[in-house]
């Protein structure tokens, strides 16, 4: 358990037990699009608030499956911002496309730890209901689908499938945000053409990943993995510049 999903699974449990011992005290803080104006803490609040007790079962367990390992890669920092992004962006989506509607619930949020689950670990097996294998890709696109296809036909079940592509929607861009500041995006695009600076055979033996930050942990890993498993020599040139990043300045030698 991480230190922000601990924390959100509390705050949203405790919320929920305010609201069955005292149902009216919800109201001023469910998010109505069209009352922003005159209350604009609903934007954040109605992220707490639920409408039941399957519908905080579902969203806590979204939170417990996808939310560790998200944190653990983004770290705490930039989880609880992606998480709040999530559920603005969900609250600003049903402003738009459905103003009249009051929303509640985690969902948004949790829809955008979700497709950042989606977008480091692609092709991880999520099984729904237990026992229905299917891609973590593969269950983003088909979310994205129904709640278009739902919301398109007014959201008859009473889902809040514009606050779900909302969520989606502000996880995309602060992931493409915080991908275009990174070391690993930065390199990239400072390298093109011929390495200038390398390193030697062994210095990449001696690069400990643990040590790197999370952002560009898998991408060292997976030069590393290309170095043993195919050579030195397979790796291009702005893989060299990059890994060589990492590496202690003392062993930043010729490749041979």
């Amino acid at each position: 358990m991480t230190p922000w999903v601990q924390r959100l699974l509390i705050a949203n449990i405790l919320v929920f037990f305010v609201q069955l011992t005292a149902p009216g005290l919800a109201e001023p803080f469910v998010f109505v699009p069209m009352l922003v104006l005159t209350h604009p803490w609903t934007i954040i609040t109605y992220m707490f608030l639920h409408g039941g007790f399957t519908h905080l079962l579902f969203n806590m367990i979204g939170l417990y499956f996808f939310g560790p390992r998200v944190e653990s890669r983004l770290g705490s920092n930039r989880f609880i911002t992606l998480y709040f992004l999530s559920g603005i962006s969900g609250a600003l989506f049903s402003f738009i496309f459905a103003p009249y509607a009051g929303v509640i619930g985690a969902s948004a949020g949790i829809f955008g730890i979700m497709l950042a689950y989606a977008h480091f670990w692609p092709r991880d097996q999520i099984l729904i209901w237990g026992v229905l294998p299917i891609e973590a890709r593969w269950l983003v696109v088909i979310t994205t689908v129904l709640a278009i296809w739902s919301g398109a036909g007014g959201s008859r079940g009473g889902t809040a499938d514009f606050a779900h592509l909302g969520g989606y929607a502000g996880a995309f861009l602060y992931l493409r945000f915080i991908g275009w500041g990174s070391a690993a995006a930065r390199f990239k695009r400072k390298s093109a053409g011929p390495a200038r600076v390398v390193g030697s055979i062994g210095a990449w033996q001696k690069l400990d990943p643990n040590s790197v930050n999370e952002l560009n942990r898998d991408e060292v890993n997976r030069i590393l993995d290309k170095i043993s498993a195919q050579g030195i020599g397979s790796i291009t040139p702005q893989e060299q510049t990059f890994l060589m990043h990492f590496v202690p300045p003392d062993d930043r030698k010729p490749m041979s």
